[in-house]
């Protein structure tokens, strides 16, 4: 039976009862639906609107129909969404009384209340992965504060760095994304129940009794923003398409890092995949398939924010596309999020290979410079004449690291013997003790403090 079918003189076309229906998807939403229930009607008898019989009635009849669903004994179907379902069975089960439960209350402002109650969880949710995300992040920058790595800018060899400085930028990216998760959280923690379709209710409801029970900071204070506002909905997209994004950026570098021709850190076997014509290959699946995610989870905030733009206050059908965009985001953001997390727990770092590299294609070529400048060189000058001993080096076939004091000497007299020492990759990385720079003691120091920063989450 369809709550709304007594104006109708003809049934709804077959081909239409498909196209309308929600409930293939909108059933994820059945323990949301049953506890907002639950708190109307008990709202309902504190008020007097029913009596108490009918409001333990209700109540009781809901919780054996959550038992039942839960248990797998009672199975979601035969209703155009979760709403109907619910109320349906509870009406199957209890008569009458179960037919005043939608007292004071629209579809509109119990889907929108049930899906914010779904998204608070989904909030929930993504801030633990992500916390643990962060936690795997730091346990592989801890490891990498004895060694050194190459950085790069335009993908190209550009200073020595402490190889934990990579992994702290990350976790820099993560705890953005951890933040601005629970600040959506908390502006998502609005309770629209007692909206009515859009203009509220004559009966004497407390909306923020209901509130309280539904764990809601406070009621909201528009009933036509109440049903309409998808906000909540564009902001975990949003939060979410970050995260795919800060995600496939650490994966194509780890693609990159874990190549041959890098060779600086190894994906396990276990997140890797091979070949079935090549013996020798170890492709990383896992790293391809979650970059290649991101634009499907950037595809679906496309698709609300276009959902919206246009849309006449307040409520419209339009807006059951809003579910299925969302659920599918949520699922590959979490997905995402804990297989990366779990795969960092176990990739190993090969110090050798990048203290190799950080060496190479003059990396140390800044600290020649800031030597001279620091001498009382201008910088400009300084830049010059290191500049000069590159191109003369590469002429050569020479690497700073091969040259000798004399030589040095020769291009500026300022030069001393313990530019040979400074050129050395381990010391230009130490060098770098600027508040968030590059030295171990720097990286040191982050990682303490993002540490500290994940505590506020994680208590």
């Amino acid at each position: 039976m369809k709550l709304w079918e007594g104006r109708f003189e003809n049934p709804t076309a077959a081909n239409a009862d498909g196209f309308n229906d929600s409930l293939p998807f909108d059933k994820k939403l059945w323990k949301e639906d049953i506890a907002a229930s639950v708190a109307h009607a008990t709202m309902l008898g504190k008020q007097k609107i029913i009596t108490e019989t009918e409001t333990e009635k209700i109540t009781d009849g809901l919780r054996a129909v959550y038992t039942d669903i839960e248990s797998g004994k009672l199975e979601i179907a035969g209703a155009e969404d979760i709403h109907s379902f619910v109320e349906n069975e509870l009406v199957k089960r209890i008569g009458d009384a179960g037919k005043k439960l939608h007292t004071a209350r629209s579809r509109n402002d119990q889907v929108a209340t049930d899906f914010r109650l779904y998204t608070r969880t989904a909030f929930e949710k993504t801030a633990h992965s992500l916390a643990r995300l962060i936690t795997s992040l730091c346990g592989l920058a801890e490891k990498g504060l004895d060694f050194i790595m190459p950085g790069y800018t335009h993908l190209r060899k550009a200073q020595p760095m402490c190889a934990g400085h990579f992994w702290n930028a990350y976790s820099e990216m993560f705890l953005r994304d951890l933040d601005r998760i629970h600040g959506s959280a908390e502006r998502a923690n609005v309770m629209p129940l007692g909206s009515g379709a859009l203009a509220g209710t004559s009966y004497p409801i407390d909306r923020s009794m209901t509130a309280r029970l539904l764990g809601f900071e406070k009621p909201c204070e528009n009933s036509l923003d109440g049903v309409s506002d998808r906000d909540f909905v564009c902001e975990y997209l949003f939060d979410g398409s970050l995260i795919m994004m800060h995600l496939s950026r650490l994966c194509e570098d780890m693609i990159l890092y874990s190549t041959e021709e890098f060779g600086f850190i190894e994906i396990p076997d276990e997140y890797s995949t091979g070949s079935s014509i090549m013996p020798q290959k170890k492709n990383p699946d896992v790293c391809e398939l979650t970059r290649g995610k991101t634009g499907r989870v950037y595809g679906h905030l496309t698709a609300m924010l276009t959902l919206l733009k246009a849309l006449p206050l307040a409520y419209d059908k339009d807006l059951q596309e809003d579910k299925e965009a969302f659920f599918d985001a949520e699922t590959q953001v979490l997905n995402c999020v804990n297989i990366m997390a779990e795969m960092l727990e176990h990739v190993a770092f090969k110090p050798e290979r990048a203290a190799v590299a950080a060496e190479s294609e003059f990396c140390c070529a800044t600290d020649v410079a800031d030597y001279l400048a620091k001498k009382g060189v201008p910088f400009r000058d300084a830049h010059a004449v290191t500049g000069k001993i590159v191109r003369d080096c590469i002429a050569k076939g020479a690497t700073l690291q091969s040259m000798t004091y004399e030589e040095y000497k020769s291009y500026d007299a300022h030069f001393d013997k313990d530019i040979v020492q400074t050129v050395k990759a381990k010391n230009c990385a130490d060098a770098r003790t600027s508040f968030g720079g590059a030295s171990a003691a720097s990286v040191k120091n982050n990682l303490q403090s993002i540490k500290q920063r994940l505590e506020k989450y994680t208590g």
